[in-house]
């Protein structure tokens, strides 16, 4: 049997996705990225915001088709849209054969036995624990960097936030597990390992009675093969002393931490059901530049939320200004349903918000420009990531670098590099978003 596995959404997902096919790929099922050619067609779901919804939406119809003009005898939908919407799944797509819940893809092997036995199957666990796998990750980034996931679910009940319902409380997986995760990671070839959660900072807390990650962080420092060690997703208000001594004294850990904060009005981060506020943002990213001068920091923010005005804009334009963020991401506000936000009054029209996000990616990339500038001539490690076709040069990532969401350095050299290799590189040149660079 063969199966076309698409995974949709975010890298928490996509590890996931991974144990899921390593489940069947241990039970003898074969993989093919031909849907012509598939016998089993696996699609996990995002549906945090408007258009992740509708490009789950839109795959799982295009598979469909397959159930008639293809092979295909078995059309599984797991992951966030099969959790939240599992009876709309089953009642308007009958193409439709099973639908796997979050906290149930541990039950993928089930789904696809019953459903080739054409019988149709539905597992949405309670969102309590975590699934039990005794499968090996099938690792699909290609082979040198890997998330890590450390933690399920959310606490923060973030008024635009659908996670608490699809994903559940936040469970953090035993410190063992992931340890033994991240070595057998490293002994097939992983070098940078990337942790994720809904919110990092907050690992430990129901399993230790306390914050935890600056605890995983030096049992992760001592597996051998591991050159980098990369945290995404902080919540500013939880970041914490011990996690700044981690990243200081652990030299594997990258001086990169990725912290959104979705805006600067007080105003409005109330009414997100955010736990911080301007000045202790401010204080917050004072005090990590100051502890951490090399640190590159990331966030990311919502233009057009309930209630936002002009002025309130403004005042994030000049927050971005001022506080020159390393790297920064900007989206429009999705109106959910069943979340407190979608039933808030004052509503920005789709027009506007675009308008805001347009601005405050336009100010960034200045920002950006004049902060690689700064960077030319200084010395940096790069992981390859590959080759310009056509020229003596490669693309890569330095520790400043998150894959998929922040920028390159084209580096030049007549060496021979392959993908996952490490290089030391000089800059020699910057672009909006990218750097230029030179092998030592």
């Amino acid at each position: 049997m063969k199966l076309l596995f698409i995974s949709l959404g975010c890298d928490k997902n996509l590890v996931d996705s991974e144990f899921m096919i390593g489940i069947l790929t241990k039970s003898g099922i074969e993989m093919t990225d031909d849907e012509t050619e598939a016998d089993i067609i696996i699609v996990n779901s995002c549906c945090f915001i408007g258009d992740a919804k509708e490009e789950s939406i839109n795959t799982i119809l295009e598979m469909a088709q397959y159930k008639t003009s293809g092979k295909c005898k078995s059309l599984i939908v797991t992951g966030c849209l099969a959790q939240r919407y599992h009876d709309e799944i089953q009642a308007e797509i009958p193409e439709v054969d099973a639908v796997v819940g979050t906290n149930s893809y541990d039950d993928i092997l089930d789904a696809v036995r019953l459903t080739l036995d054409n019988k149709h199957f539905c597992s949405l666990k309670p969102l309590e624990g975590l699934p039990v796998i005794d499968a090996k990750r099938a690792v699909s980034t290609g082979g040198h960097f890997a998330y890590l996931k450390i933690a399920e679910g959310c606490n923060k009940n973030c008024t635009y936030c659908v996670i608490p319902s699809v994903r559940g409380r936040y469970r953090s997986v035993p410190m063992e597990d992931l340890i033994r995760q991240a070595t057998e990671l490293a002994e097939n070839g992983v070098k940078e390992l990337i942790l994720v959660a809904q919110e990092t900072t907050l690992y430990g807390i129901d399993l230790y009675g306390e914050k935890s990650l600056h605890k995983l962080l030096d049992e992760l420092n001592r597996i051998d093969g591991i050159f980098w060690i990369r945290i995404m997703y902080c919540y500013p208000e939880e970041i914490y002393p011990e996690l700044i001594d981690a990243m200081l004294r652990n030299k594997k850990v990258c001086h990169y931490l990725d912290m959104p904060i979705q805006h600067c009005n007080d105003t409005l981060l109330r009414s997100m059901g955010r736990k911080t506020n301007k000045a202790e943002l401010i204080a917050r990213i004072e005090d990590l530049r100051r502890r951490v001068p090399d640190i590159t920091l990331r966030t990311s923010l919502i233009c057009g939320f309930p209630g936002e005005t002009q002025e309130m804009h403004e005042e994030l334009m000049q927050f971005v200004n001022d506080i020159e963020f390393d790297r920064l991401g900007a989206f429009t506000y999705s109106q959910e349903e069943g979340t407190v936000a979608a039933g808030m009054e004052h509503q920005v029209d789709e027009e506007q918000k675009a308008e805001w996000q347009a601005d405050v990616m336009e100010l960034q990339e200045e920002v950006i420009m004049d902060k690689n500038e700064t960077l030319i001539g200084t010395e940096l490690y790069a992981f390859i990531e590959g080759k310009v076709a056509d020229e003596n040069a490669y693309i890569g990532r330095t520790y400043r670098d998150a894959p998929n969401v922040d920028g390159y350095i084209f580096i030049n050299t007549d060496e021979q590099l392959m993908t996952g290799d490490i290089a030391k590189v000089r800059v020699t040149g910057a672009y909006e978003y990218d750097l230029i660079g030179e092998v030592l």
